[in-house]
């Protein structure tokens, strides 16, 4: 569902640095629809991407203002789970849109940090944050995480092989770890256990192959 709503002007110019005629809306995908998200309006392409647009949205791709399936799982079985986070320290890494770590704050979590490496996903992961009446700090690099961490939270961060050693980190850096990944079959990295394979797609849906619509939650 989507409703049209203004945007925080931090959001406003971030979209537009992609695409000069994007905008946001507020949506509740439909993997978690108990959140509201300011995501992508795909009613604004009306006609194909001019050869400029679609340069920019490569150069700069605002993957924050999309809900990805797994970030929408991960959330989901957070709240169908609250006891995961109830009364934890979480941080969320990659977080983009920031539904993870919302969705932890929601459930019951003492605190929960939003770690990603793109300033316009930490402003929007505070902007969810509000939009939904729960508070998220953010956190911009790794290696700058607050200490004594419960839980680590973790969705589709390994579409990029070079992210894979971050799994025995996650483990050495908090008492657990969650993450969801659709790019993975067979995880296959030692601790790590499934805990569930759950159907969903990308809100906006980008079409994605079917194989990308199969999410898989893992817990260490």
């Amino acid at each position: 569902m989507t409703t049209e709503q203004p945007m925080p002007e931090s959001l406003r110019q971030a979209i537009q640095r992609t695409l000069s005629r994007g905008r946001l809306a507020v949506t509740r995908p439909g993997g978690c629809p108990a959140l509201a998200l300011y995501l992508f309006d795909p009613t604004v392409l009306e006609g194909p991407l001019s050869h400029e647009e679609a340069q920019a949205v490569v150069a700069e791709p605002a993957y924050w203002s999309f809900c990805w399936a797994s970030g929408q799982v991960l959330a989901q079985w957070i709240l169908d789970h609250p006891e995961l986070v109830r009364g934890k320290r979480v941080l969320d890494f990659g977080s983009g849109s920031g539904v993870v770590a919302v969705a932890a704050a929601l459930a019951g979590a003492a605190e929960v940090y939003a770690c990603d490496l793109d300033p316009d996903a930490l402003a929007a992961a505070r902007a969810n944050a509000g939009l939904n009446g729960v508070p998220v700090l953010t956190c911009d690099a790794w290696e700058d995480r607050p200490g004594e961490l419960d839980l680590i939270t973790a969705a589709d961060v390994l579409y990029d092989r070079d992210n894979r050693p971050f799994l025995q980190a996650f483990r050495a850096a908090a008492t657990e770890v969650l993450m969801a990944d659709s790019r993975v079959r067979d995880l296959n990295e030692p601790g790590y256990n499934l805990q569930a394979t759950v159907e969903a797609r990308t809100w906006p849906d980008l079409n994605e192959f079917e194989e990308f619509n199969r999410v898989r939650i893992f817990r260490a």
